[in-house]
Order: C-alpha cells, then sequence, then structure tokens
C-alpha cells in the first residue's frame, strides 16, 4: 500500500436512516471512525438532505428526510463528525459532490474506504463512481447496512462485487490488515 492516500467516508449515518435494520452498524462505524483516525487518517462523513421537488420526490414518491432531526447525523457519530476532515451534504446517492471532488483532489486521495447506509444506494453508488474516476475504491461490509433490510443489503453487496470486484469489499480486520 506504499504511496497509496485513503480518506474514509461514513455515508449517511443519519436519524432517517437508521431503523431496526441498520442501527447494529452504527458501533461498528464507531470503531471503525475511532480505529482509522487513530492512524492519523482522514474521515468524511455525509449527510443527505432531500428538497422538493427532488427526483426521490417525484419518481419514487419518497418525500422523507428534508429536516432535523431526520437529517441529523446519528448522536453516536456527532462529535466525531466534528473533528472530521469534512461533511459533505449532499442530495444525490453518491458523496461525490463539487466540495468531495476539490477535497480529494486536493488531498491527492488514491483510495475512499465507504462505509454507512445504505449499502444497496449511496454506499454502493458512491463506490461505484470513485470506480469510474479513478480511485480504489473500498466497501468495509461490517460497518454498512440497508435501512431495508439485510436482504437489500446483501443485494447491495452482490452487485458492488460486480461493479468494483470482490477483493474491494472487506472487513475492518480484513481493512487495517492491508493499511
Amino acid at each position: 500500500m506504499e504511496g497509496r492516500r485513503a480518506a474514509l467516508v461514513v455515508i449517511d449515518l443519519q436519524n432517517g436512516f437508521v431503523n431496526r435494520h441498520s442501527r447494529h452498524v452504527v458501533p461498528a462505524v464507531e470503531a471503525l471512525v475511532d480505529r482509522w483516525s487513530a492512524g492519523g487518517r482522514p474521515v468524511v462523513f455525509t449527510r443527505y438532505v432531500n428538497h422538493e421537488g427532488s427526483a426521490y420526490e417525484r419518481l419514487l414518491d419518497w418525500t422523507r428526510l428534508r429536516e432535523a432531526p431526520e437529517t441529523d447525523l446519528v448522536e453516536a457519530v456527532r462529535a466525531r463528525a466534528g473533528r472530521a476532515r469534512a461533511v459533505i451534504e449532499k442530495r444525490t446517492y453518491t458523496w461525490f459532490t463539487p466540495e468531495a471532488e476539490e477535497l480529494a483532489a486536493a488531498e491527492e486521495w488514491t483510495d475512499l474506504v465507504f462505509c454507512g447506509v445504505a449499502t444497496d444506494s449511496c454506499v454502493l453508488k458512491s463506490a461505484a463512481d470513485a470506480f469510474e474516476r479513478g480511485f480504489t475504491p473500498w466497501i468495509v461490509t461490517d460497518a454498512c447496512a440497508s435501512e431495508a433490510g439485510p436482504e437489500v443489503h446483501d443485494a447491495g453487496l452482490r452487485i458492488a462485487r460486480r461493479f468494483i470486484g470482490a477483493r474491494q469489499l472487506v472487513t475492518a480486520e480484513e481493512l487495517f490488515g492491508q493499511w
């Protein structure tokens, strides 16, 4: 891993996405962020905010996550987000907003390590977009979940294996074994 520069990107760990299917991942993300940060590595959080007239509303009839407390990061990670390199607000599935792209370029990151919610949408889309932009994407499988349930989480991981490569899906322990 010589010469590689990586950031941990925590995707949408927000009140509106954490439920009975996804809350188990919160302690795993906390531990991952703490261990990653202890090595002096950068962490970025994302926060999704829906808006009136969005494609989610027009095409999916989905009007949630427009305001607090749904849009707030879960309490367990708020302090960690305050110490993060950035908290990127986004209105799409992907973390690749103009702000995120500028940050990744300025920091010269080569690898982006994704965790959070939801494996089947925002985590998957961010990892696929990283792949297409020339970054090496990683998905930490035991630090991701889907608010739609374990079957949907598993489906997201199956698609990710095809999109970004099976070797890019790792557990937290495997990740730290490589980094």
